[in-house]
C-alpha cells in the first residue's frame, strides 16, 4: 500500500468515525432540553434517569451490532461493513430530529425514541470494531500505536463537534427555544454530515484479501477465548472510565455539584482539546512500551484516583477548578483509550478479526460503559450516590488484573495477516 493510499484511507475510516460518534453523542448531551419532552412527569433527575435508560438500552444493542458488522467485515469486507453502519446510524438521528412528544402523541413518543436509540446502537456496535479493525490493519509496523490513534482522536473528535453545536445553538436560541426544538436541529445536522461521509468509504481500500472459509464464524472465533476475555476485562474498565469522565460528567456538574449547564458546555468542549492531544501522545508510547504496559498504567491509575476524583467534582464551585479534575480523568484514561482498538485488534486473526473485537467490545461496553450513566443517577435517586465511585473504582481494578495477565505483542507483528 502506497503512503498515499494509506493516508485516504485513514482519513475514509477517521472521518466517518467522526460523525457517526457525533450522532451518537448528541443525544447524551441534548438529554438535558429533550427528557422533559418525552418524560413530562417527574423532577430532573428523575427525568434525565428516564433518559439515560434509554441511552443505557441503546447499549445493549452494541453486540448484536458488534457480531453483525464483525460478520460483514470478515466475510465481505472492511468497506462493506463500515458504510452500512454510518448509514444505520444516519437513519437514527434523522428519526430522532423528526420525532413527535409525549405531548402530541403521549405514551409512543418514548417507545419511538426508543426505537431510534436501538438502531443506533446497533450501528455503533458495529461501527467501532469494523474502524478499530480497518485502522490497525492500514498502518505500519513500529507507529501502529501512534496511526491507530487517531480512531479515539475523532472519537472525541465527534463529541467535540457534539459540544460545540449545542454551544452554538445555546448562543443564538433562547433557553425554551433550545428544549422546543433547538436539540432536533443538532440530530438532523449529524444526519446530513453521515450522507456525506458515504462518498468517502464508498472509495476505501479494502484490506480483507481471498475470503477464509472460517471468515467471521463464532466457532472460529471461540478458539481465541482468551483474547475475548482480555478485551471484555480491559473494556469494562476502560470504557466505564470514559463514560463516566465524559458524557456523564456533564449531568454530574450540574445535578451533583449544582454548576450552570452552560458553564459546563464550557468545561467540558474545553476539556476535549488536551484529551484529544493526549491520543497520539500515548499511541506512540505504546510503540515503545506495549500496549500491555500503557494497560497496566491505566488500571493502577485509574482504581486509585477514581473515588477522590468524583468526590472533589462532586462539590466544585470553580468551573476552572472543575477543568482541571476532569483533565486528571481523562488524562489516566488516555493511556487506555490511545490503543483501545488497536489492543483488541492484535489478539485476533484476521479472518475472525473485526467480529473478535467488535463484539467483545460490544458487550463489555453494554454492560459497563452504557450502563454507568444510568447507574450512577439510581444511585444517586436512592440516596446512595457515593457509592458508584466505589463500584468504578472495582471494575478498573478488574481491568488492571487483566492487564497483568495478557501478553505483550511487541515480540512479533500480530497484523502481518493482511495485504
Amino acid at each position: 500500500m502506497t503512503g498515499a493510499v494509506r493516508t485516504r484511507a485513514i482519513m475514509a475510516g477517521a472521518l466517518g468515525n467522526l460523525v457517526e460518534w457525533y450522532d451518537f453523542y448528541v443525544y447524551a448531551f441534548t438529554a438535558l432540553y429533550f427528557s422533559a419532552s418525552f418524560f413530562p412527569a417527574g423532577d430532573r433527575t428523575a427525568q434525565l434517569l428516564a433518559t439515560s435508560a434509554i441511552y443505557a438500552v441503546g447499549f445493549l444493542m452494541r453486540p448484536l451490532g458488534g457480531w453483525y458488522f464483525g460478520w460483514l467485515a470478515d466475510a465481505h469486507g472492511r468497506r462493506r461493513a463500515m458504510t452500512q453502519s454510518i448509514t444505520m446510524m444516519a437513519m437514527g438521528s434523522l428519526a430522532i430530529a423528526f420525532l413527535p412528544t409525549h405531548a402530541a402523541i403521549g405514551a409512543g413518543a418514548p417507545v419511538l425514541l426508543l426505537a431510534a436509540r436501538l438502531l443506533q446502537g446497533f450501528s455503533t456496535g458495529g461501527e467501532y470494531g469494523a474502524v478499530a479493525t480497518y485502522l490497525s490493519e492500514v498502518t505500519t509496523p513500529g507507529r501502529r500505536g501512534l496511526l491507530a490513534s487517531v480512531q479515539y482522536v475523532t472519537l472525541i473528535g465527534g463529541q467535540f463537534a457534539a459540544l460545540l453545536v449545542i454551544l452554538l445553538l445555546q448562543s443564538l436560541l433562547t433557553e425554551a427555544e433550545m428544549r422546543q426544538f433547538g436539540w432536533r436541529l443538532a440530530f438532523g445536522g449529524g444526519a446530513i454530515a453521515a450522507m456525506g461521509v458515504l462518498l468517502l468509504r464508498a472509495q476505501m481500500h479494502e484490506t480483507v484479501g481471498e475470503r477464509h472459509p472460517e471468515a467471521g464464524r463464532i466457532g472460529a472465533l471461540l478458539a481465541h477465548w482468551r483474547g475475548l476475555l482480555v478485551v471484555v476485562g480491559l473494556t469494562a474498565g476502560g470504557s466505564l472510565s470514559f463514560y463516566v469522565f465524559s458524557t456523564y460528567m456533564q449531568k454530574y456538574l450540574v445535578n451533583t455539584a449544582g454548576l450552570e449547564p452552560r458553564a459546563v458546555n464550557w468545561i467540558m468542549t474545553a476539556v476535549l482539546v488536551p484529551f484529544m492531544m493526549l491520543q497520539p501522545l500515548f499511541g506512540a508510547l505504546s510503540d515503545r512500551i506495549g500496549r500491555r504496559r500503557n494497560m497496566i498504567a491505566f488500571g493502577v491509575l485509574a482504581t486509585l484516583t477514581t473515588v477522590p476524583l468524583l468526590r472533589l467534582l462532586g462539590s466544585v464551585q470553580s468551573p476552572v477548578a472543575a477543568f482541571a479534575l476532569v483533565l486528571v480523568g481523562l488524562t489516566i484514561n488516555s493511556l487506555y483509550t490511545s490503543v483501545s482498538g488497536l489492543f483488541k485488534a492484535e489478539l485476533f486473526p484476521v479472518h475472525v478479526r473485526a467480529l473478535g473485537v467488535g463484539l467483545a467490545y460490544g458487550v463489555a461496553n453494554a454492560l459497563f460503559g452504557g450502563s454507568a450513566e444510568a447507574v450512577a443517577l439510581f444511585l444517586k435517586q436512592r440516596g446512595h450516590e457515593g457509592a458508584f465511585a466505589w463500584y468504578a473504582t472495582a471494575i478498573c481494578a478488574a481491568a488492571l488484573l487483566t492487564a497483568l495477565l495478557m501478553r505483550d505483542t511487541r515480540d512479533r507483528d500480530p497484523l502481518a495477516d493482511v495485504r
